[in-house]
């Protein structure tokens, strides 16, 4: 039996059995926070054996504080804000492990006609998925997603700092100990640890085919700040919360597979032709892709010369320090991780940019560049990576030009609120100074 059937099955079961007695029907928004309806069992089949559960689709066009961007091509206001449909996918339902009786189900967004909406971000992905199947490839990938665990005020939970320290990692129970027993049911958590920050934490999110590890990484942002708040604390995925302190990043370990064999697995000891021409892919559409794995003004404080987080368009072996790490292991293991990711991105478009140059590189033939060779720099600024993403053509045919416009538009919306705020540190620099 499948995972997608024994899912079926524990839904229809449940809903026949009456052990759960509601479900949540989730979506993610552009930023990847999760929307979505808290629907009583009894009132659940219908819609979801039908059209779907109806919302508004300005939600599919509004900026990181809900303001719905006129500029985008879905949520237009001339257009009436019209509905928009979530329709569940039965594979993905889970219990919640925090809430007996209830359950949650991942939903596609479709229009009226019942088709994907087109800028939705699990949409993008099932897209470029369906690019790569035609390439006769499947992808697997992995998160690992770091947040801060924080006093409810924002304030620092801890002092101390030390990436895998178990007695920091023991300070953080009892919601550490939650992370690795009952979200396990959740989404499939493979480690904790400690990392740079005081309070910061990174969990490892177990290999999976795509979509259901951007399910799992969606959801797993979700959980981790439903757990935190009902210990009393705040999680944030901030990108750079803190001056001084580490950033929070989303680190994608990827790898393509034909017929149940692994692409990547190393030919006479490198690369092979297919994770050669993947990562010829990925470096040479870094600069478009940084939008959607960094899509907010904060993300780009992570980015530091000299720190962990890439600022080049570079490739390596089992190197921290680039953007694109090659890792050669056993045929099945062998993968490439993308290291540019902040862990405030949207894990579904992340997800879907990476693989869609991954899928540019196959189709072009292309070669990673000399490591030796100068790179290009990455985006500085999310200006620049709304510029890059807008000039990258390739890519925006496979991820949709529509989804590449609207998730530009609102990331423009960010800059521009962003630079028309006068800022307390201008104040204390020029007040007296000019």
């Amino acid at each position: 039996m499948t995972d997608r059937q024994r899912s079926d099955r524990t839904l229809a079961e449940a809903l026949a059995e009456g052990t759960v007695h509601e479900i949540e029907v989730a979506w993610a928004d552009p930023y990847g926070r999760a929307q979505g309806k808290r629907v009583p069992a009894a009132r659940y089949q219908g819609p979801a054996a039908g059209r779907g559960f109806a919302f508004c689709d300005g939600s599919l066009a509004w900026n990181a504080v809900g303001e719905v961007q006129e500029a985008a091509l879905l949520g237009d206001p001339a257009g009436g804000y019209p509905d928009a449909y979530a329709v569940p996918d039965p594979a993905t339902y889970r219990p919640l492990p925090w809430r007996p009786g209830a359950g949650q189900v991942i939903a596609d967004i479709v229009d009226h006609h019942g088709e994907p909406a087109r800028t939705s971000p699990r949409a993008v992905l099932r897209r470029v998925l369906d690019r790569l199947a035609g390439l006769g490839y499947t992808a697997r990938a992995a998160l690992e997603l770091e947040f801060y665990l924080l006093r409810a005020d924002g304030s620092p939970l801890q002092d101390g700092l030390h990436a895998y320290s178990l007695e920091l990692a023991n300070e953080l129970d009892p919601l550490l100990g939650r992370f690795t027993g009952e979200l396990t049911g959740f989404v499939p958590v493979e480690g904790v640890l400690t990392e740079y920050g005081p309070g910061q934490v990174e969990l490892n999110l177990a290999h999976q085919e795509a979509l259901t590890a951007a399910d799992d990484a969606f959801r797993l942002r979700y959980a981790v700040k439903e757990l935190a708040r009902r210990q009393g604390l705040l999680a944030t995925f901030m990108a750079k919360p803190f001056n001084g302190h580490s950033g929070s990043s989303a680190h994608i370990h990827l790898s393509l597979w034909r017929d149940g064999t692994p692409a990547f697995a190393p030919e006479e000891g490198r690369e092979s032709k297919a994770a050669r021409a993947a990562i010829g892919g990925l470096v040479r559409h870094l600069p478009g892709l940084t939008l959607f794995g960094a899509p907010t003004v904060n993300s780009y404080k992570r980015y530091e010369p000299g720190g962990f987080a890439p600022v080049r368009a570079d490739w390596g072996g089992d190197d921290r320090r680039v953007a694109v790490r090659s890792l050669l292991e056993t045929p099945a293991a062998s993968r490439i991780e993308l290291r540019t990711p902040a862990a405030d991105a949207n894990p579904y478009l992340a997800l879907a940019a990476a693989l869609g140059a991954v899928a540019v590189g196959l189709e072009d033939g292309l070669e990673p560049p000399d490591p030796r060779d100068p790179t290009a720099a990455l985006p500085a600024t999310l200006a620049e990576a709304v510029t890059a993403a807008r000039a990258d053509e390739r890519l925006a045919e496979v991820l949709g030009r529509d989804a590449v416009h609207d998730h530009a538009v609102l990331a423009a919306s960010e800059w521009q609120a962003y630079t028309s705020q006068v800022t307390g540190w201008e104040t204390d620099r020029y007040l007296r100074h000019a």
